[in-house]
């Protein structure tokens, strides 16, 4: 859905941080698998913008190269922290010519939606204001800053909470700190803004009383402050991944998928998971996890970067790393590692077993403690395991290695070489018995333990 006038976005993101007391930049930090400032983008993508920009500070500009948000054009720098008047004409070059509205949000604040925001778009344009701003009333307005209204319940201005008089700081209607204006309005206001304030810097928050003398129409718009809450600290941090685990949990429950306890339950953003699924306590998903209609995902399992099919049983405490593929039916058991392996329908790892870099066929048996021997120190190996073959316990498969359709492997073999379909193969030693020799070679301990003992 698009509106009746064009629509940009700016996303201020050169907050330092120094509460977090990190060397990574505030909004770079993560919160269910992506950083704060990709919740926000997420969401400002969802307005369809024409122009959507971020400002950041110099130290995430070091790392611009690894963040695949950032195309060329779409960002800029606030070298010197002036205030959030100041991150905004930043993007004044970037929104050259642009007209209708722009939006400016915060990248520190994830829990905001697009319906809220699209909400705050459509009633902006239908009330014909050239100015908008996102309020909330507080019991306690502390640090935010007041909202100072006319007979007609518009704002008059905004004052800081630092600058606000005794009587101002009684008022309880707060900034909600989101705000929407005409573009050229808005940077033409910006302009006119000074540093003649307690904090010494330019407040975009200036632009409502500018607006209002030179006879411009302003709005409030009421916001839920659950939205705007924004990351200081990594206690604000946890607790805005509290929320968005709450809504991911939510999300996937309203879908189908059974969480015998959810609160155990840790996703990312992009977690998929099918109908009919159920998960067990304490499952964690990375990122780039799909998981198909009718599994069972037992407790205590891992899950990062895989594809897995319908009808398939994980764990309990089994980890599936990037890479993994399991198709449907497939059963893979306690203590199983996979990792950049496909297992095809049918195929089973039951318990304490390793996959990596491997493609195992249908309805072949892993048995437990199997390894492929990926790694030569230097170099990853792949091992292709046929349809139905089958591999007793405690085998080690040494890659690059294929053993055919069909086939044996032996317990406790060690297997360098190919093995061809429906062949059996062993790597054992023969048996050798001594009959009666247990308890001489327990009393020839006992005898050594003696004398030990004698000697101290």
């Amino acid at each position: 859905m698009t509106f009746s006038h064009p629509l940009n976005i700016i996303v201020l993101a050169a907050g330092k941080g120094t509460r977090m007391k990190s060397e990574t930049p505030k909004v770079l930090h993560a919160a269910a698998g992506r950083s704060l400032v990709e919740w926000v983008l997420a969401a400002a993508e969802g307005l369809s913008p024409e122009r959507l920009h971020v400002v950041i500070g110099p130290e995430s500009e070091s790392r611009i190269d690894d963040l695949p948000w950032a195309k060329p054009g779409s960002w800029s720098v606030q070298r010197d922290r002036k205030g959030t008047g100041h991150a905004v004409q930043q993007a004044a070059d970037a929104l050259s010519g642009a007209s209708g509205y722009t939006l400016v949000l915060y990248a520190d604040t994830p829990l905001v939606t697009t319906a809220a925001l699209r909400a705050l778009v459509e009633d902006t344009i239908a009330d014909n204001a050239d100015v908008a701003l996102t309020v909330f009333e507080a019991q306690e307005p502390g640090g935010y800053g007041r909202i100072v209204l006319d007979d007609e319940g518009r704002p008059l201005e905004i004052v800081e909470a630092k600058d606000a008089t005794p009587a101002q700081r009684e008022i309880t209607l707060c900034n909600g700190g989101l705000m929407l204006a005409r573009t050229e309005v808005l940077f033409d206001l910006l302009a006119q803004t000074t540093d003649s304030n307690a904090a010494g810097e330019y407040y975009i928050t200036d632009i409502v009383g500018l607006a209002r003398k030179a006879g411009l129409r302003t709005r409030a718009s009421q916001f839920d402050p659950n939205l705007l809450a924004g990351v200081n600290s990594r206690r604000e941090l946890a607790a805005v991944e509290a929320v968005l685990q709450d809504r991911l949990r939510a999300a996937l429950m309203d879908g189908g998928v059974t969480m015998i306890a959810p609160e155990t339950v840790t996703l990312s953003y992009d977690t998929r998971v099918g109908a009919d699924t159920i998960i067990e306590p304490n499952v964690f998903f990375g990122t780039g996890v799909v998981v198909g209609r009718g599994c069972r995902l037992r407790a205590g399992s891992y899950f990062e970067g895989a594809q897995v099919g319908e009808d398939v049983i994980v764990g309990p405490m089994a980890r599936l790393r990037e890479g993994t593929v399991l198709s449907d039916t497939v059963k893979v058991g306690n203590f199983v590692e996979i990792k950049k392996a496909h297992l095809h329908a049918g195929a089973k790892a039951p318990h304490l077993t390793y996959v990596g870099d491997a493609d195992v066929g249908e309805r072949a048996n892993l048995g437990a403690g199997t390894i492929t021997c990926n790694y030569d120190g230097i170099n990853k190996h792949r091992t292709t395991i046929g349809a139905g073959a089958f591999i007793g316990s405690n085998a080690a498969l040494v890659a690059p290695l294929t053993i055919g359709d069909g086939a044996l492997v032996g317990a406790g073999s060690t297997i360098t070489e190919d093995v061809p379909a429906n062949a059996i193969v062993t790597t054992r030693g023969p048996t050798k018995t001594k009959e009666n020799a247990a308890e001489r070679y327990r009393e020839r301990l006992r005898a050594i333990k003696a004398r030990l003992n004698a000697q101290k």
